[in-house]
Parts: structure tokens; sequence; C-alpha cells
């Protein structure tokens, strides 16, 4: 009985290791980009913490603060220079939307993937 116990106990801890990992792995992984327009680019946003703003500057308003996130991009255009050590330094910012439809916000093109200008995404 001692044996069927130990069995059972060790079965349920390697179980709990296992899902464990599975919901580290699964929250570690990017979102997959859905819900928006299909007519637009989809970007994705690698960092975390980055501030979308109401116009391509960082003295514009934060309308919201978004980590590893998708979004819908609208177009992209020179704005103010952003230098960012861990990252570089880039002028270009991307106009983006969470969903068909939503308020439009600008990220500076040094968090999305892609590169300084981001191919696929027509200039303003």
């Amino acid at each position: 009985m001692k044996r069927l116990i130990s069995r059972t106990a060790l079965g349920l801890a390697v179980t709990a290791l296992a899902v464990g990992g599975l919901a580290t792995t699964a929250q570690a992984a990017p979102a997959v980009a859905n819900g928006g327009d299909p007519t637009l680019t989809d970007v994705y946003i690698w960092a975390t913490d980055v501030n979308l703003r109401q116009e391509p500057t960082t003295n514009s308003p934060r309308l919201a603060v978004r980590s590893q996130w998708w979004a819908d991009a609208i177009c992209q255009k020179q704005g103010q220079t952003v230098h960012d050590p861990a990252v570089g330094t880039n002028n270009w910012w991307t106009a983006v939307m969470e969903l068909s439809g939503s308020d439009v916000a600008w990220v500076n093109n040094l968090y999305i993937r892609g590169g300084e200008k981001i191919a696929g995404v027509p200039d303003c």
C-alpha cells in the first residue's frame, strides 16, 4: 500500500511539473495576430512596457502600454528620434490599431520586429 501511495504521489508531482512547464512555455510564446483588419500589415511589438503615443513623439500623451503584442500597422513616418541604449536609435514611427476600427496609436519602430523601417507598411 505504501508503495502504491508513493508511486501515486510521484506521478502527481511529475504531472504537476509537466503542466506547470507547459503553462510557462505557453505564456512565453508570442501571441498570434488575430481580430485585426486583414488588409493591413500585422506587426509584432517584441519589447515589454512599450508606450503607445497619440503622435510620433515622446512628448505626446501616452494612450496605452503594451508588451509583446500584435497590432495592425496603418502606415509609418519619420518623427522624433528615440534613443534607447539597449536597442539603438530610430526616428521612424508606425501608426497601429489593436483591432479593426480601434483608436490609432504611434509606436517607435525600435520596438517593432522588422528594423528601422518595417517592410510591408506604407509611408504616411
